[in-house]
């Protein structure tokens, strides 16, 4: 829904020259320190201006506003609420992502689950994500929703994921969480952790969801050791691919042990080809042996 403010703003758009006349006149009042941010009839045109048809104008509309910061957010926020120009609140969610600011997180998260364009979802997630920490309660609530789409979760997890360390105090009690969607979403985002800030807790929560109840999860928890390539999980990863009844989780565990590429995974995954029954295992299985056995070559001859 468009609110006055906002419709009345689109009824005043800028012809080429004029838009150029004012990102002239900003550009210099920035560079001399002299633009006055309580100008919010500048502020609201040069958000409005985010909808101009060359993508140079934009971009250079979207930096300024960057460098005002947070006089902007509000102006921003409310064409990427309210806008019914789908390239003003592309690039508003854009310019957020520059200005990174906490006071933004609400709005991101309305527009993340309940805007119908895809740029528009993808723009303000990853505002989402440079906001950090702050962004993190509202990212998990919505994996631990069923009300929202898996696409609405995945655009989350990613967020998280990239947050990285800002996260840890957040993911790492999710990992008991009563939602095995959760659980799956946060594995990947201590796996991030692990590779930025390598610290003991991350790999022993990695390790631990190896026994996770729940098939995605454990196979979540593979990927994420063998990403990292953590090569204690080996012995680990070995006893998933001979005994777990689960055949995607002996899938799973036979990929890791390919990713992390160790000489000594070569004896078991040969035993195990002998015994698997379940062709998409087996297909792993020489794949990963293959895998390993060529890069053994390469180590003999460096």
């Amino acid at each position: 829904m468009v609110n006055e403010t906002q419709a009345g703003a689109t009824q005043n758009v800028l012809d080429q020259a004029e838009t150029d006349a004012l990102l002239e006149a900003v550009s210099q009042q920035l560079d001399s320190e002299s633009f006055d941010p309580n100008d919010q009839q500048v502020l609201r045109q040069m958000v409005e201006s985010l909808g101009d048809k060359r993508g140079l104008i934009r971009l250079s509309f979207a930096e300024a506003l960057g460098d005002i910061g947070k006089p902007a957010i509000p102006f921003l926020l409310e064409a990427l609420a309210n806008h019914p120009n789908v390239v003003v609140r592309r690039a508003s969610g854009k310019t957020l992502t520059l200005i990174a600011d906490p006071r933004a997180v609400p709005t991101l998260v309305n527009s993340l689950l309940n805007d119908e364009d895809t740029v528009v979802r993808g723009s303000v997630v990853g505002a989402l994500a440079r906001t950090g920490e702050a962004s993190v309660p509202a990212l998990l609530k919505i994996l631990a929703s069923p009300e929202y789409t898996e696409a609405s979760k995945g655009l989350a997890t990613w967020a998280l994921a990239f947050i990285g360390v800002e996260a840890k105090e957040y993911v790492y009690k999710e990992i008991g969480s009563d939602s095995p969607e959760v659980r799956a979403a946060v594995i990947g985002s201590i796996a991030a952790i692990a590779q930025e800030n390598p610290e003991q807790v991350a790999f022993d929560i990695l390790m631990n969801a190896l026994d996770d109840s729940v098939s995605f999860v454990r196979c979540e928890a593979t990927t994420a050791l063998s990403n990292v390539k953590y090569r204690p999980a080996v012995p680990k990863l070995v006893e998933l691919l001979k005994n777990h009844p689960d055949w995607e989780t002996r899938k799973a565990a036979a990929l890791a042990l390919m990713k992390i590429g160790e000489r000594s995974s070569l004896e078991p995954l040969s035993n195990a080809l002998t015994q698997e029954t379940e062709a998409p295992v087996l297909s792993v299985i020489k794949l990963a042996i293959s895998q390993i056995e060529r890069l053994s070559a390469q180590d003999d001859w460096d």
